[in-house]
Formats: C-alpha cells, sequence, structure tokens
C-alpha cells in the first residue's frame, strides 16, 4: 500500500553538489574588485575548489553529524587521573583539518592575505560554523603575539601552518597549532579591566607566571595554547599559556564543565580553572588590554564575516527551495510577494559581503602601511560587527520561513542556522559594546571619521537618497550631546550609508538602487518582503540564485 500511495512530488531537490564560491556573484566580483591582479587567477582556483568541497553531499554529512554529536568532557581517566580533555566527533575534526588546509589560520605578512582569507572564510563558513571558532582564534591572536617578538617568532609558523594535528601533546612536537583565548570571568563579562585572575612571576625565569583564577568562556579548549588575561603587579597584563608544558607534562587547566549553548553545538566552550598554571607574558606588564586589541579588532572583523556568510547561506537555501517548490499553480520564486522577500533577503546579503570584503581589503592595506585606511577600520569594523551580526538573526527567521513547515524540521538546516545566527552579535563584545567603541574612537581619533567621511565620498552625487542620508548622518555627527542613549541609531546610520556607499559604486544598478530606496530612502518596511514598487526583483533574486 505504501509505495503505492506515497508517491512524492513538488519537494525540491537537496541543494548540493554545488559551488559555494562561484555561485555567489557578490563574493567572486568582490574578490576581482579588491584583488591584486596577478593574484586573481590564484585565487580562483583554490576558492573554486574549497566552494565545490563545502557544496559537496560529503561535507554537508559532515556537518550534520559534528552536529548532532557535541563535544564531550572527559575529566578522569578510568584510573581517576585528571586529564580534562574534550571528545569531539571525527566530522568535526575532518572539518577543521579542511578549514586549516585552506588556510584559514594564516593571512598576515602575505599579499593580498586578509582578502583571500575572508573570501575562504565566507566560502567554508557555510558548510558548518562552530568548527570555525578556532581558526578564527588562532588567525586573531597574531597581533597580540607580535607586542612579544621572540614569543611570535616561535608561534608565528605554528598557527600559519596547512596541517592540522589533533591531540594534546607539546605545541613543538606537531607540524601546526591552535590558539584560543580565555579573557572574560564571572564578574565581568565584556568588563575586561574587572578580572581577578593573579599573575605572579616564576624566579630565575624571564618572562614566565603562575596564574591563579578562573576564566568564564574558553572556546575550543582543546587547543594548543590560549591568550589569557591576568593581574600582574603593574596591572592587568597578557599571557599564552601552552596547553600541553614542553616536558611533555600537562599544565594545570581544569575544565569544569562545558556550556550548553543555544548554537554553535559542534565546539566546545568551557569554564576553565586556573591553579599555578604555568604562563609565559605577552607585552609589558601592565599593557594587557592595549596587547589584545588587535586581537579582539581581527575577531571582529571574523564575526561580521560569519553573519555575512550565515545570511548568504540562508538566502541560498531560500530561493533554491522556492525555485523548485510549486504553490497555486507557480513556483514560488515567481509569485510577487514571495519575489520580495527573497529579493530583500539577498540585498541584505549582498550588502554584507560587499562591507566585509571592503574591510578585508583595507586591513590588507594597513597592513602595508596604509594610516588612512587604518583609520578607516578603527570605525568601520566595530560598525560593520555591530550591524552585520544585528541583521544576521532575523534574515535567518525570514529565510527558514520561506521554507514553511519543512523549514521548522532540523533535516532542512536552517534550524542549524537560525540557532547560529545571534552567536556573533554576543562574541566580543555585544551591540552595546560596539556601538561605544565607535562614539570612542569618533572622541579620540579624528583621523577615523576623516578617513570614512572620505570613504563615503567616492560616491557623492551617485545617489540623491544617499547623499541625504550622508547629510542626515554628519547633522547627528554634529550633536554629540546625550550621543550614547542614541549610539546604536548613530552606528545603523554609519554602517548603512557605508553599505549605500559601496554598492553605489561596484554592484549592478537593480541592488544599489533597490538598497538606497529601502535602506536610505525611506521607501522600505521593517520587515523583509517590503520593497518599493519599480525594483527589479527579478534582476535581484536570478543574481542571488545558488546555480546548481
Amino acid at each position: 500500500m505504501a509505495a503505492s500511495t506515497h508517491t512524492v512530488t513538488n519537494q525540491p531537490p537537496p541543494l548540493t553538489a554545488y559551488d559555494v564560491f562561484g555561485t555567489d556573484l557578490a563574493l567572486v566580483e568582490g574578490l576581482d574588485r579588491h584583488l591584486d591582479p596577478e593574484h586573481v587567477e590564484a585565487a580562483r582556483r583554490e576558492l573554486t575548489e574549497l566552494g565545490r568541497a563545502a557544496g559537496s553531499a560529503q561535507v554537508q554529512e559532515w556537518a550534520r553529524l559534528a552536529n548532532e554529536r557535541p563535544p564531550v568532557l572527559r575529566t578522569h581517566d578510568r584510573y581517576g587521573h585528571r586529564i580534562d580533555e574534550v571528545e569531539f566527533a571525527p566530522a568535526w575534526h575532518r572539518l577543521l583539518g579542511k578549514g586549516v588546509g585552506a588556510g584559514l589560520t594564516s593571512a598576515w605578512g602575505r599579499p593580498d592575505g586578509h582578502l583571500r582569507r575572508a573570501a575562504a572564510f565566507l566560502v567554508w563558513s557555510q558548510a558548518e560554523a562552530g568548527h570555525l571558532c578556532p581558526l578564527s582564534m588562532t588567525y586573531a591572536a597574531v597581533p597580540a603575539l607580535r607586542a612579544e617578538p621572540d614569543l611570535a617568532a616561535v608561534w608565528e609558523p605554528r598557527l600559519a601552518s596547512a596541517v592540522y594535528e589533533s591531540g594534546l601533546r607539546p605545541a613543538g612536537d606537531k607540524a601546526g597549532a591552535l590558539l584560543g583565548t580565555a579573557l572574560t570571568e564571572k564578574q565581568g563579562g565584556s568588563d575586561l579591566r574587572a578580572v581577578t585572575t593573579r599573575a605572579e612571576p616564576v624566579a630565575g625565569e624571564d618572562g614566565a607566571y603562575r596564574l591563579t583564577g578562573h576564566k568564564w568562556f574558553c572556546s575550543a579548549p582543546m587547543s594548543d595554547g590560549f591568550l589569557v588575561l591576568g593581574r600582574a603587579a603593574d596591572g592587568l597584563t597578557c599571557f599564552l599559556v601552552p596547553r600541553v608544558l614542553d616536558d611533555g607534562t600537562r599544565n594545570p587547566f581544569a575544565l569544569q564543565r562545558l556550556k550548553d549553548k543555544l548554537g554553535n553545538r559542534s565546539n566546545a566552550t568551557a569554564e576553565v580553572e586556573f591553579d599555578g598554571t604555568w604562563a609565559l607574558r605577552v607585552g609589558d606588564e601592565g599593557r594587557g588590554l592595549a596587547t589584545v586589541m588587535g586581537t579582539v579588532a581581527a575577531s571582529r572583523l571574523d564575526c561580521a564575516l560569519g553573519s555575512a556568510a550565515l545570511m548568504r547561506q540562508a538566502v541560498a537555501q531560500a530561493i533554491h527551495h522556492c525555485t523548485h517548490r510549486t504553490a497555486f499553480g507557480a513556483p514560488l520564486a515567481e509569485q510577487p510577494l514571495m519575489r520580495n522577500v527573497l529579493a530583500d533577503l539577498a540585498l541584505e546579503s549582498e550588502a554584507a559581503t560587499t562591507l566585509v570584503l571592503r574591510l578585508a581589503a583595507a586591513l590588507d592595506r594597513a597592513e602595508a602601511g596604509d594610516e588612512r585606511e587604518r583609520a578607516l577600520l578603527r570605525i568601520a569594523v566595530p560598525a560593520a560587527k555591530y550591524w552585520v551580526t544585528k541583521r544576521c538573526a532575523p534574515l535567518v527567521a525570514e529565510a527558514l520561513e520561506c521554507l514553511g513547515g519543512n523549514g521548522y524540521v532540523e533535516e532542512s538546516g536552517l534550524p542549524r542556522l537560525l540557532r547560529e545566527s545571534p552567536l556573533n552579535s554576543v562574541w566580543e563584545g555585544s551591540g552595546n559594546v560596539q556601538a561605544l567603541d565607535v562614539l570612542r574612537a569618533l572622541r579620540t581619533e579624528p583621523g577615523a571619521l576623516d578617513a570614512f567621511l572620505i570613504e563615503l565620498g567616492r560616491s557623492r552625487g551617485a545617489d540623491h537618497r544617499l547623499d541625504a542620508a550622508v547629510r542626515g548622518l554628519l547633522t547627528e555627527l554634529g550633536d554629540l550631546d546625550g550621543v550614547e542613549a542614541r549610539a546604536r541609531r548613530l552606528v545603523e546610520r554609519i554602517a548603512l550609508v557605508l553599505q549605500g556607499s559601496l554598492l553605489v559604486r561596484c554592484a549592478p544598478d537593480e541592488v544599489a538602487d533597490a538598497f538606497c530606496a529601502a535602506r536610505l530612502g525611506g521607501d522600505g518596511g521593517a520587515a523583509f518582503g517590503t520593497l518599493p514598487h519599480g525594483a527589479d526583483l527579478a534582476g535581484i533574486v536570478e543574481r542571488a540564485r545558488p546555480m546548481e
């Protein structure tokens, strides 16, 4: 009976066996726009290979298994010895190994290194987001390590390696290493000045200390080392804590429990206790916050990249489903109201991708000595981190709704994206922290505002709605009385005019026009699917369609 009555029709095929990179026109064009022409061919070749892997059935199965078999904490072995290890699904190690091999831990000092890595991060994050945390932390650790050149000379080659080796062994015995961070404590959260972990110098060992205290969030505790903040005699100081010492003994690093998180479930996040834990000072005593700020900035850019990747994958899934699903006599994607929703989602995704690629290119130029680009990043990174990560959750929720009840079912993959979507908004400083950081830059670094206004000036006269929005922003910037209470609104406008400026210069006319009308001109509603009459909805959707 089942065979004769249960015929499956009108169900979309899985979105698999496709090139995540090559079908993302905003990403491909953005890479070509910013990349040195000499590097384009090699970068496209590498990203096409990675994109095909990310869109393959095999990698999608790894992602499913890594999330269905979350990490397990093993505090003791069978004999009662403390081991403090985390057991991950084999699929998680496969994903992590592929990410390391794709160069996602390395960019510093390479021509166009940050841009090429950002593009790869956007591609590979769409396969599975949880394992990107150790990759991001390892990449972002380099600016802090460089405060101690001798330490950086030892650790940077390990972190830049394209070889992943799991297991707790001395980092010097491995072909590659991963580095994490453990900064926040129970009583402080984002207020790092509230750190109470004690740091006491080790007699006879220059630069060595013993740490005693706790950390409330330690992500990927299987990493080979961690940047940690502790309080030394001269104040808050940055330290490097190796997981295993050079002689093979375990450094005191007690994992008290793993966090039971909303999303990011394939990745372990632990509470850690230090009890005489051996550490090396990174930078001068009392300069801990200054030492880690470069690492924090790089991590914040990765948060925006990760959210842009989640948005792109959600849009790809929604458009794919609606292209193949018929309702009321026509494909969903061809019905006017659904087409408006899909176009609006695609618009948001392209604006995010365009912005984060511009910032990655700026980071390359800043590392090469361009001070104006460095100044631009001072405002643009926290603003992008604030806005792109804020837009991620509502976009993913709307994309899920495009699949109807199918989207609410775990097998669709959309629930995993939805659980992941708030994370980047919280990580490395929540929305208020980002907004206040932008205010700090405006007040203390006039060169940052100058660089931002120069960037906006490149699009002056291209769209009257953008020009009006910029004038309105300048009026707001001219009146900073009581600005803290309205900081979110100000930073939102900063991000939106920057996105608009980039799109009118770089995107097709239909994309730029719809963005300026809906996001800057007031001709769009709060919900997705409210683009104005006259927008080229079909063209926007077709541009974003993940061609199988």
